[in-house]
């Protein structure tokens, strides 16, 4: 065979994602969503990691969604075709096969035979088999059933791109509304106490204890509070709107449900690939490889197309006045022949499209290693984010505390007539800033492990996400580019990740 017989890039030498050799495990905090994590290294991700939040509702979330989203269906027909696609490409290997059967009657005259006399009327019944067999001497045929071959497996790898994305989207989401719900619900309850507040000031002022200012600063700062709750009740209606869509639901189809920070969990280990995993494991790496395979069967393809193109065609048939001497020795008639075409001429096109396909391999290769630093990068970032936002959280629970202490003191100080009212103006305001930033913290401590199990390939070789319709009508059978032979059922396959890939034969 022609071209280049493509091998898997080999995953980065490195031993980890960051400068450190040993990463620091999470900081603890003594609230809700400020458990401490370890990262484990070599530590499998699961195909389901997010029933480790331990929420029932999150679970349900998902499985409603990859049930109900258009995209996941639509993935898995895109897989289908392509694999069908495939079969039917590889169907060009084998002989090509066809039968003629074919009765008429005719009338000949004498005269269009030089004589004369009556017409001549018979039946004519003939019968042939023809075979036509392109003889794959450079393997053209079979590198164009390798790209097809290599398109399937592109398709996969972007049905499991589509569902990591889906799922990880769908528990953001239900994070990010129950992070919107506990911000509007602590602000009604900042606005009822500010509220409360400004009874008080103005029961003072009609005694004489407090300045007209003081009460219009009072309303002034309620004012201030209940002017952030539209843009948060505005964040939870958009927020809605979109979990409905990620659940394959209508805006007006919302039933209410919704996460509570409060009941979810934080794993306390966290899985940690090793480099050289992660570039079996990431959906997006996968499909860049795919797509170099394609481009890397292409130039075979191409570079066949500038060599000879062998056929054989042979042929046999039968011919008959009547029905019972079809089948007669008398009536057999066969060829067989051999044809070899060869471009002497073409302007140098084939030549030309072969060195641009060299040139698209090369291309895919440089993406697919843009892929791979890119991948590394997200999990890197997902690591940091995981141990400084944990001191984060940490931070805004002292915060919060520190300005709920600052603030009684404050009211304490101002009915005594120690400090001035803007003294627990500012006060008031800090608390407020503090509660809503701690709400943030604890949400965003949940949202860094989702990103670390997405940047991390989401499990999908844990799972069979493959239903009917990603699957040949009747069966087939596709060979994959891992080594194993894909077994194309009605019952799908659990894909597995192969031990090592050695280096790629790059083009000349």
């Amino acid at each position: 065979m022609v071209g280049p017989n493509f091998q898997a890039p080999p995953a980065p030498e490195v031993s980890g994602y960051t400068a450190e050799p040993r990463l620091t495990p999470a900081m603890a905090t003594d609230i809700a969503g400020g458990a401490p994590q370890n990262f484990v290294e070599a530590l499998d991700v699961g195909g389901q990691w997010w029933r480790e939040f331990n929420s029932p509702q999150i679970n349900a979330f998902v499985e409603e969604a990859v049930r109900n989203h258009p995209d996941v269906r639509a993935a898995q027909y895109a897989l289908r075709a392509a694999r069908e696609t495939a079969l039917q490409t590889r169907g060009a290997l084998v002989p090509q096969v066809s039968g003629d059967v074919s009765v008429t009657r005719e009338q000949v005259t004498a005269a269009s035979g030089g004589t004369t006399g009556k017409p001549l009327l018979y039946n004519l019944y003939e019968a042939s088999v023809n075979v036509t067999y392109t003889l794959d001497v450079f393997g053209g045929l079979r590198r164009q059933v390798e790209s097809a071959e290599a398109k399937a497996q592109y398709q996969r790898f972007e049905m499991e791109a589509t569902y990591l994305a889906l799922t990880a989207n769908v528990v953001t989401s239900a994070i990010s509304d129950g992070s919107l719900r506990e911000q509007i619900a602590a602000t009604q309850a900042i606005v009822t106490a500010e509220t409360d507040q400004l009874r008080r000031v103005e029961r003072q002022f009609d005694v004489g204890a407090v300045s007209r200012a003081d009460v219009l600063a009072q309303q002034a700062t309620l004012a201030q509070t209940q002017a952030t709750l539209p843009p948060l009740q505005k964040q939870l209606a958009q927020g809605r709107n979109q979990l409905m869509a990620y659940l394959g639901r209508l805006p007006s189809e919302d039933r209410g449900e919704s996460v509570s920070l409060k009941s979810l969990r934080l794993p306390r280990k966290l899985p940690v690939s090793l480099p050289s995993q992660l570039v079996r494991q990431r959906p997006d790496i996968r499909l860049a490889e795919a797509t170099m395979h394609q481009a890397a069967a292409t130039v075979g393809v191409n570079t066949a197309n500038l060599l000879p193109q062998f056929t054989l065609s042979p042929s046999l048939g039968t011919d008959a006045l009547t029905v019972g001497q079809l089948f007669t020795p008398n009536g057999l008639a066969w060829t067989l022949a051999a044809n070899v075409v060869q471009t002497l001429m073409d302007g140098a096109q084939n030549y030309r499209t072969k060195e641009a396909s060299v040139a698209t391999f090369e291309q895919d290769y440089a993406l697919y290693q843009s892929t791979v630093i890119t991948a590394f990068q997200n999990v890197a970032d997902s690591l940091r984010a995981v141990q400084y936002d944990a001191a984060t959280l940490r931070a805004q629970a002292l915060a919060e505390q520190s300005a709920l202490e600052s603030l009684k003191m404050a009211q304490e100080q101002f009915k005594f007539g120690a400090v001035g009212y803007a003294i627990v103006i500012t006060a008031q305001q800090t608390y407020q800033n503090a509660v809503i930033a701690r709400i943030q913290a604890q949400a965003m401590r949940y949202n860094d492990t989702v990103a670390l199990f997405q940047s991390l390939g989401g499990g999908w070789w844990n799972r069979v996400d493959e239903t009917s319709d990603a699957l040949p009508r009747n069966g087939g059978y596709l060979q994959g580019p891992d080594g194993p032979a894909l077994s194309a059922t009605r019952t799908g396959y659990v894909p597995a990740i192969p031990p090592s890939d050695s280096d790629m034969e790059r083009l000349p």
